[in-house]
């Protein structure tokens, strides 16, 4: 045979799946988008057609919504964590099961007292605004004995209108960017964290808690870091999560540089004292990295465009 079969795998992909749980009146929202991908024993079906090892990609995503009901969705981590073992664990020629998972957070309508009399009812807990921020994401690796749970978030877009200067980079004959020694530093977060927790037999994380403090620390890094760099910001970032968050040992950034350029108003007879900026979208700095636990060695692909 002049070729051979290489790395395969197969799933449903962008099964979205909303959990309503009623607790009386008061209503609560999971929103996901979670995609299978399953791998094992399938050089029969690629060599030959033979369907016999092949769970339907149907049947992968009637899972999803039979354990969103059966099991409830806690969080995306705890959620992708029982497909996961569920998969591996009921199939034998499956050996390894990828559960990649978007959660789409929402957040409660405050309504007024008068409204809430009109209709009736003493408090409104079931109407919700899906919220314009970021999308939390998580990926869910088993392979029947070991898990490997990275989490994080994208397009969680941040400004800093001060403390934020760059200067004292190389130049050449080809550079025309002037010194900034206070300028508006912003960018579209996106960020994976992986997990220490790897083996049923360790304690496991609170994954709803931990995302929270995850975000937290990383948000108020960004805030408190008199920013020199957007690298220097970025460590900082990392940084203050690895040192705050035990259950995480490696966290990957990739942080587009959303440039703001003042706007010359000279000719029309006005002074720009740092007030009016040109937003350019593109083209932009792109600034990537991975902080680590001492130690620890590097798992998260350098390029998270799939993860």
């Amino acid at each position: 045979m002049p070729t051979i079969l290489g790395q395969n795998q197969y799933g449903k992909a962008e099964n979205r799946v909303v959990k309503i749980t009623r607790d009386g009146d008061t209503h609560h929202i999971k929103d996901l988008n979670v995609s299978v991908a399953l791998s094992g024993d399938m050089d029969d079906v690629h060599y030959s057609g033979s369907n016999a090892n092949v769970l339907p990609t149907d049947t992968t995503k009637n899972t999803v919504f039979a354990f969103a009901k059966e099991h409830g969705i806690e969080s995306a981590e705890q959620f992708g964590i029982h497909l996961a073992r569920h998969f591996v664990s009921s199939q034998e020629p499956i050996h390894r099961a990828r559960i990649r998972i978007e959660e789409y957070s929402w957040e409660r309508i405050a309504t007024s007292d008068g409204n809430s009399r009109f209709i009736g009812a003493d408090e409104v807990n079931h109407s919700f605004a899906r919220k314009g921020m970021e999308t939390r994401v998580s990926q869910i690796t088993y392979d029947g004995e070991n898990w490997e749970v990275i989490s994080g978030l994208k397009d969680l877009t941040v400004m800093n209108s001060t403390n934020s200067e760059f200067w004292g980079y190389v130049k050449d004959k080809y550079t025309t960017l002037k010194e900034a020694y206070d300028r508006i530093l912003a960018t579209d977060v996106s960020a994976r964290w992986r997990y220490n927790w790897t083996s049923d037999e360790q304690r496991m994380p609170n994954w709803e808690k931990s995302y929270e403090q995850a975000r937290k620390h990383m948000l108020q890094a960004f805030a408190e870091t008199y920013s020199l760099s957007l690298q220097q910001t970025l460590y900082q970032m990392g940084s203050r999560i690895i040192n705050s968050r035990s259950e995480i040992d490696e966290i990957r950034f990739s942080l587009p540089n959303n440039h703001h350029f003042l706007v010359d108003l000279e000719p029309f007879g006005l002074k720009n004292d740092n007030e009016v900026y040109f937003a350019a979208d593109r083209p932009y700095g792109l600034i990537e990295a991975t902080v680590l636990r001492d130690g620890v060695e590097p798992k998260i692909p350098v390029d998270m465009t799939n993860l």
